[in-house]
């Protein structure tokens, strides 16, 4: 096999990822092929010690911890960071953030602006899945140096998982695709290992949300957790503004830190302070997330408010509290994290994240919006018919949540605006 390697920092990178993985790449030349070729923007890379090995390696799967169903295994801190522990001692907050193997090309640039600590929950439904998390996983810690040293991950498989195909061979011509510059181009040719019997298993089963978001959410070893979705982007530099504000912070009561989300164009570049953003605005490239699809979604947050508010871009404060809170209201918010967590009886899409912030109003919590940071979504999103399986999760999960409202209204005894009876007509979930 003949091959250019472009300089010796490329060499050491691929010689730490085959000292513990030889016999295994022996056997599939395709993907050692692969990694041997040029990887541009190398300069500055961080290579590895020489311990390095292909991600979750040494993880058995074949046990774990149930969750209270007996539906998933659930590995925790399957993958450390490589500062995670010392990132904890100097950070007060964590960002937790969850996601099926397709999306979790969106968390080089969730990690480019989020410069700290973070807790990520991956779900494999079989082996074929797990092998794409491995390589994925491997080539984001070999290519993203905040990756590596400040993501934790966390597994989470199916009660089936063993019953679905596995890898015997890796067919694909991987030549090239190894690429740090392109993720999305990597993760897609790593897709394509997956079988139709796996895609359709996937298709056939509900992705457990809220199993997800508390798994990362425990994940995280710091006293307050912003709890997002792996395709929620955060503004530049707010890990040091959220720390410095989270240290002066004077909350009497239980407390949530809204950070408003917003919609993004893929014209646009990803806007680098919260004046930046406004301009995007005027310019119709931007707007509050959910805006058109599901305005109950976000609309509690009052967008208007916090525009008008100071665009000082260098010190997080609050904009204002939330004093219209609805009922289906789920902002991606900050809290001690002794919240109430997601309730597992919801599975797939429907009651997931707005159920658990109804139990925190129930509760008694007060939503306080900061600004500047703020957090974005790829995309100018536009209404559409949503697909049978998704509206048979959202009726699944709409009946569960009368059982949920019962339970909620004796463990607090209270409802204190009759949110469910306003919005009785208007059970409707993203």
């Amino acid at each position: 096999m003949m091959c250019h390697i472009s300089n010796w920092s490329s060499l050491k990178i691929v010689l730490a990822f085959l000292s513990v993985n030889i016999f295994w790449l022996l056997k599939h030349s395709d993907i050692a092929y692969a990694l041997l070729q040029p990887l541009n923007n190398i300069d500055g890379f961080v290579v590895p010690n020489n311990s390095a090995s292909l991600a979750f390696d040494n993880i058995d799967l074949s046990y774990g911890r149930w969750d209270n169903q007996q539906l998933y295994r659930i590995k925790d801190f399957a993958l450390l960071g490589e500062q995670y522990v010392y990132s904890s001692e100097g950070s007060l907050v964590c960002l937790a953030t969850q996601t099926s193997v397709e999306r979790l090309n969106s968390l080089p640039q969730v990690a480019a602006n989020w410069q700290g600590k973070m807790s990520v929950a991956l779900f494999a439904a079989g082996p074929e899945e797990f092998v794409v998390l491995q390589y994925f996983v491997t080539y984001m810690r070999l290519c993203f140096a905040n990756i590596r040293e400040n993501a934790t991950f966390h597994l989470l498989t199916p009660r089936d998982f063993d019953k679905l195909p596995r890898v015997t061979e890796l067919p694909l011509n991987m030549r090239g695709k190894f690429d740090c510059q392109y993720p999305d181009r990597t993760l897609k040719a790593l897709l394509k290992f997956r079988s139709l019997k796996t895609l359709q298993w996937r298709q056939r089963n509900t992705y457990p949300q809220n199993h997800m978001r508390n798994l990362a959410r425990k994940g995280c070893q710091t006293k307050y957790v912003f709890l997002t979705d792996i395709d929620i982007v955060p503004s530049t530099n707010s890990v040091p503004q959220l720390n410095h504000f989270l240290r002066t912070a004077n909350c009497t009561k239980s407390c949530a830190y809204v950070i408003p989300t917003f919609e993004i164009d893929v014209r646009a570049t990803f806007p680098r302070s919260k004046n930046a953003l406004v301009r995007l605005i005027r310019k119709g490239l931007a707007r509050p997330f959910h805006e058109k699809v599901f305005i109950y979604n976000q609309y509690a947050t009052n967008f208007s408010k916090w525009l008008s508010s100071n665009t000082n871009d260098t010190e997080v404060s609050v904009s204002h509290i939330v004093t219209n809170f609805e009922f289906l209201y789920e902002p991606f918010y900050i809290s001690v994290d002794n919240a109430p967590a997601h309730d597992e009886r919801f599975l797939g899409y429907g009651f997931t994240r707005n159920s658990q912030v109804y139990e925190m109003h129930i509760a008694g919590y007060q939503f306080y919006v900061l600004s500047p940071v703020f957090t974005g979504h790829w995309g100018l999103q536009r209404k559409q018919a949503r697909p049978a399986w998704r509206e048979q999760q959202n009726n699944a999960n709409r009946r569960k949540f009368d059982v949920f409202k019962s339970e909620i209204f004796v463990r607090y005894k209270n409802d204190p605006r009759l949110l469910l009876k306003a919005k009785k007509n208007q059970i409707l979930v993203k």
